[in-house]
């Protein structure tokens, strides 16, 4: 297992101090040549336009498609990081500051089994559109396009952490809060 964290812009330094504290060796992804050997990616919050931007221009959102189409690569993308699962092959949609702008920023507890008393850190953060849901029929619109789609974590009814195949995607920070469970559940 090789971990890297996409360091381009956003929040990366918060998810390498929570790796440093969980004792996991990673790499700081700013180059093509820093992508090629990783098994996992992390993908943190901050813009995903100028995150897709920079990875384009940097010729390195074609080689993240086709590990993505290979099935070669785990993500783990939070907030601006699950848009961009989103656009690199997750069967979901996702409303961009869903939950509001920054000054609408909140922290609140989750509904998990898999994560209990979790705590999530919303800043900026997008909702996660879902067309059915097999276990809750939310009251919101349809949240998934697709299925396969499993529900880790909700907030009033809602989706915010939900994984599907190689991807896992989080409305929220988790590395803002110190939680490591996610990550740790992500590196399994």
């Amino acid at each position: 297992m090789k971990v890297g964290i996409l360091a381009l812009q956003g929040s990366f330094a918060e998810h390498a101090s929570l790796l440093r504290g969980m004792g996991r060796d990673f790499v700081l992804v700013r180059s093509l040549e820093d992508l090629q050997d990783i098994t996992h990616l992390i993908i943190p919050g901050g813009e995903s336009t100028t995150m897709v931007k920079l990875l384009k221009s940097f010729h390195m959102w074609e080689l993240l498609e086709r590990r993505m189409k290979k099935e070669e690569l785990r993500i783990l993308g939070t907030c601006a990081g699950a848009i961009l699962c989103s656009y690199l092959g997750m069967d979901i949609d996702v409303d961009r500051n869903g939950y509001g702008a920054q000054q609408e920023s909140f922290s609140a507890e989750l509904e998990s089994k898999q994560f209990p008393n979790l705590r999530g850190v919303f800043i900026r953060a997008p909702r996660f559109k879902i067309k059915s849901h097999p276990q809750n029929n939310p009251p919101s619109p349809p949240l998934f396009k697709g299925g396969g789609i499993k529900v880790l974590a909700m907030y009033k009814g809602e989706p915010v952490m939900v994984e599907q195949g190689n991807f896992l995607a989080l409305a929220f920070h988790p590395e803002i809060a110190g939680e490591k469970r996610i990550h740790e559940y992500f590196l399994k």
